[in-house]
């Protein structure tokens, strides 16, 4: 009796069954899906998906955008002629766990910025394995995801290097993967400070440069 009513509160899994989807209010969010899943759905909304779980993404301010721009451009300028790659969102990673099937596969974020060394990663549908770098900056909706969530994701695939930016707060929090495979992280909190990358030799960025605006906060 016990077994039933514990597998009565699985969640239902997906895989396997990809159906087109047109509208999100089809969608059974407390399911589990796939990347197969993913690439049936044709509505606007986007999503992400961690462990199978689905987590909405919210069209982010105006002031989330300005910084998006200065971190993009300031590393699309450093990385020119390099063989790294910069991208921003939206741009799907996926994260394998052996099989990299699309119907296998059930992490997959679209962070707002990513760096990739190895080009081999890159595909038409994005990118296929860790990034070097992934930023992300916050939201007033979602730095639970961000924080605590993606962090155990990123450290897990090994993403080398995983920045949090708080345009709120005007700060930038730096977790680099160490030896162990276990983030340390480097916060740049001081107004007017230079940030760095460990990964990107030569690349700085000014604090108080990156959070200028001219909009109401």
């Amino acid at each position: 009796m016990e077994e039933e009513k514990n597998d009565s509160k699985k969640s239902k899994t997906y895989s396997g069954q990809e159906p087109e989807v047109w509208e999100f209010k089809e969608i059974d969010l407390s399911g589990s899906y796939s990347y197969g899943n993913y690439l049936k759905w044709k509505f606007e909304e986007r999503l992400e998906l961690i462990r199978g779980k689905i987590f909405e993404m919210r069209a982010p301010a105006t002031f989330h955008q300005e910084v998006l721009r200065e971190l993009f451009a300031a590393m699309y300028t450093y990385l020119k002629g390099q063989p790294c790659k910069v991208f921003c969102a939206p741009f799907d990673i996926r994260f394998p766990k052996g099989a990299k099937d699309d119907h296998q596969i059930y992490n997959v974020v679209q962070p707002d910025i990513c760096v990739i060394c190895d080009l081999h990663k890159l595909d038409q549908k994005g990118c296929i394995g860790a990034p070097d770098i992934v930023v992300e900056i916050l939201s007033p909706g979602n730095n639970k995801k961000e924080l605590r969530i993606k962090y155990a994701l990123y450290q897990e695939f090994g993403v080398r290097e995983y920045w949090i930016v708080d345009p709120n707060t005007r700060t930038f929090l730096k977790h680099v993967l160490n030896e162990s495979g276990t983030y340390i992280s480097h916060p740049v909190t001081v107004a007017g400070a230079i940030f760095s990358s460990d990964i990107l030799p030569g690349f700085e960025l000014n604090i108080d440069e990156v959070f200028r605006t001219d909009v109401p906060v």
